[in-house]
């Protein structure tokens, strides 16, 4: 039989695969090692591994290795690897310290990448995005919309005779929620995170159009005179400390470290807890299905700003020395703009950037993925413009300033806290003109 002019040129290109086997589909069989790195709850690492075998599946010559851990030893696990030119290819980054990481020169811009088509962004708004910009470029792809909340146990207020407050309560209304909480259920009104995060530096601050950094970040973003909202706010957390309504500083510190398995309000301590609105479905899943939970804004000064902004949950960031950027972005993409990635991590990081996903996703949500997006829903007209990303000062303020040199001893009753707020602004200063 007679072979046709196609199946001439596919035993030419068998015969010259033969001869010359490094130019047979050349790459196709090569692995591509990837390392990658983040920190979260049980419930994310177990998502995220399974996505990672999704994509594997789909992609059988790329092997993903990768490490998982708390917020704290994440942060401390990269910076071992920064320091030893060692880091993962896919680093889990946040946005109050993607600057510093910018600065010293350890990410690589994502734009080529979009632009390219590698990154599809198509159902992707750019304010989605533009949290991830430093400089102009894009250097963190967001994982997820969020926004810090109060999330509530819905059961425990009503047990103390409690209404859910109105989407613009006060500090003055939460004082008075917190103390009644207590009072009729003997247990803590919300766990220690308002006196210990570093997310609360400046808390009253910010509701005032103010923020802890100016833009530029070489000093702070809120006047001497506005030193008073700081100082009045420390006070709060004391005297609600002082009541038991909110946990000692000694037992924070403590609980340092440990999963939301063992957060107050899992473990029905207290019937609130701080955090970030992508926390909600990992608190749920640990609770257990039978609790009911939903999140709520944070309060803000009477007659002042909303507390809430619209921030990247987190990001997916390249590293810098990262042998294969490419397929670290193919698999970003996938993350993203995979609906069958979607389903298996169920808006966890945060309520999906594509609208296409969103839209997938909409018919399948339970009850903590649903409260979520309500949520996120809710302030979309109730929230304040994000805040500018922390400088590089930052890391070095919080831990060696803030934290050691003015909140612990202020709980500790060794300084006032006009001292105390005095002492952060004199450091703070000092550090960020560096």
């Amino acid at each position: 039989m007679m072979k046709t002019k196609k199946g001439w040129l596919i035993t030419l290109l068998v015969l010259v695969a033969m001869i010359l086997p490094g130019t047979a589909a050349l790459g196709q069989d090569e692995t591509v090692e990837l390392r990658m790195a983040w920190w979260g709850s049980q419930t994310r690492h177990d998502q995220t591994i399974a996505v990672i075998e999704l994509y594997k599946e789909q992609n059988p010559n790329v092997e993903i290795i990768y490490e998982f851990s708390n917020w704290d030893d994440h942060w401390t696990k990269l910076a071992t690897q920064a320091a030893g030119g060692d880091l993962p290819d896919i680093i889990q980054h946040d946005y109050q310290r993607i600057q510093e990481w910018v600065t010293n020169d350890q990410l690589l811009p994502l734009d080529p990448f979009i632009e390219s088509g590698v990154i599809d962004v198509s159902n992707i708004a750019e304010a989605s995005l533009a949290g991830g910009r430093v400089n102009g470029q894009l250097y963190g792809f967001n994982l997820g919309n969020n926004s810090e909340t109060f999330i509530i146990d819905v059961d425990l207020l009503e047990q103390a005779g409690i209404e859910i407050p109105p989407i613009d309560w006060t500090w003055d209304d939460f004082e008075a929620i917190a103390l009644k909480i207590q009072e009729e259920l003997g247990i803590y009104a919300i766990g220690g995170n308002l006196h210990y995060s570093e997310h609360w530096k400046g808390t009253y601050i910010t509701c005032c159009d103010a923020y802890a950094y100016n833009a530029e970040g070489d000093g702070l973003g809120y006047t001497e005179e506005q030193d008073q909202y700081f100082v009045d706010y420390l006070n709060l957390i004391k005297d609600l400390t002082d009541a038991g309504a909110i946990p000692p500083i000694e037992e924070t510190i403590a609980r340092t470290g440990l999963s939301v398995e063992d957060a107050y309000i899992v473990t029905q301590q207290a019937a609130m807890e701080y955090g970030w609105s992508n926390m909600l479905v990992a608190v749920w899943n640990a609770a257990g299905e039978d609790r009911t939970f939903i999140e709520h804004s944070v309060p803000s000064m009477a007659g002042g700003y909303p507390r809430n902004y619209i921030k990247p949950s987190m990001f997916w960031s390249i590293s810098k020395n990262s042998d294969h950027p490419e397929e670290a972005a193919k698999f970003i993409d996938f993350f993203t703009n995979s609906v069958e990635a979607n389903e298996i991590m169920m808006a966890e990081r945060g309520v999906p950037i594509s609208s296409a996903v969103r839209e997938a996703l909409l018919p399948q949500l339970n009850p903590a993925q649903q409260a979520m997006f309500d949520f996120l829903g809710a302030i979309e007209d109730y929230n304040s413009p994000i805040r500018p990303p922390d400088p590089v000062a930052h890391g070095d303020i919080n831990s060696n300033v803030y934290l050691a040199q003015v909140v612990e001893p202020f709980l500790y009753g060794q300084m006032s806290a006009e001292e105390a707020v005095a002492l952060l602004r004199q450091e703070a200063e000092i550090l960020l003109a560096q």
